[in-house]
């Protein structure tokens, strides 16, 4: 079969893979779609010491079961392979899994023809469900699980908030979408690339702002996202938040730096990490795209698996203004 393949840094090569094999309770899927995801990115830069050269990545993903019970059926999955035993298990917190594995990170990934999984990741898709929207199920599950721990922590409803969301890739875009059909009435959004920014104000009808760009005065924002995950994006958003705001950290691009622990502690600022989504919120996403929660999804662009190689390119350089490429390998 043929498989995109993470060959050295800032290089990936379509190349020739076997046939997957499954192990007992797993199944074979034919990958449909399936995303470039901010953190398949990051391995390809070779930032990332979990994922080595010579992986399959890719975790976002719709297919349709070629081997294994219930063949012929058109699902996604959640990329996260939980133990099922442990209390975060217990708990339905299972992408807190103490045992967790990862497709695509310690196993071989969906940029291929064919991928084997736990047939227990499975989640069946809605009868006609386009399978690129299905791939679209693990970043915006992403972005629902965070809305809705942030809702619990916020004071006022949230279509009374207003909100700054750092970042206008896949989660950012998405997260912007589902504030606005929450009832989201001022969202602004912070993003370097001008071809992101326009396409955040024609598709989530966004206010934008880039680099060197002041968004509002300091301290206006009752809720920031940060989906970047940078030192420079986490200094903004503790200075945007107002006293008794709520931020949420989403993105993971810079591993450690330092915040402003007097502001957070002074100005009771809440601040939540959040990973990835449950088992249930990729059950309610899978609803929600079907139901066009988030929109046409006219901004994702979809490409051959072959065109892959030069997907990851036009990413690297910011030569395209898709927050989201979905490569199809049929």
């Amino acid at each position: 079969m043929k498989a995109l393949v993470y060959t050295n840094p800032n290089e990936v090569q379509l190349l020739e893979r076997p046939y997957p094999e499954s192990a007992e309770g797993e199944v074979v899927l034919k990958i449909d779609a399936v995303g470039i995801c901010g953190s398949d990115m990051h391995a390809y830069h070779g930032h990332d010491p979990r994922r080595k050269p010579g992986l399959v990545l890719g975790h976002e993903f719709a297919g349709t079961i070629a081997d294994g019970p219930r063949t012929g059926l058109r699902v996604t999955g959640n990329p996260l392979i939980a133990c099922g035993t442990c209390d975060y298990c217990g708990q339905g917190r299972d992408n807190l899994c103490s045992n967790r594995t990862m497709v695509g990170m310690t196993r071989p990934g969906a940029f291929a023809e064919f991928m084997s999984i736990p047939a227990q990741c499975l989640v069946e898709l809605p009868d006609g469900m386009d399978p690129l929207r299905a791939a679209l199920t693990e970043p915006a599950a992403t972005a629902l699980h965070a809305l809705r721990l942030s809702m619990r922590a916020l004071h006022r409803p949230l279509p009374e908030c207003r909100t700054l969301v750092l970042g206008g890739g896949a989660i950012g875009l998405l997260c912007a979408l589902l504030l606005r059909s929450y009832g989201a009435r001022e969202v602004v959004l912070a993003e370097t690339n001008p071809l992101r920014r326009a396409s955040a104000e024609r598709h989530a009808g966004c206010k934008t702002y880039g680099p060197g760009v002041a968004a509002t005065a300091s301290g206006a924002f009752d809720y920031v996202i940060d989906a970047v995950g940078a030192k420079a994006t986490r200094n903004a958003a503790f200075e945007a938040i107002k006293p008794g705001g709520v931020i949420m950290h989403i993105g993971l691009q810079d591993w450690a730096s330092e915040i402003d622990m007097r502001k957070l502690t002074l100005a009771e600022v809440t601040l939540i990490g959040t990973y990835t989504y449950t088992t249930a919120d990729l059950r309610a996403t899978v609803a929600a795209l079907y139901n066009n929660v988030f929109g046409d999804l006219a901004w994702v662009e979809e490409r051959r698996l072959d065109e892959g190689a030069a997907a990851f390119a036009d990413l690297h350089h910011g030569r395209t203004a898709a927050a989201k490429v979905v490569l199809r390998p049929h």
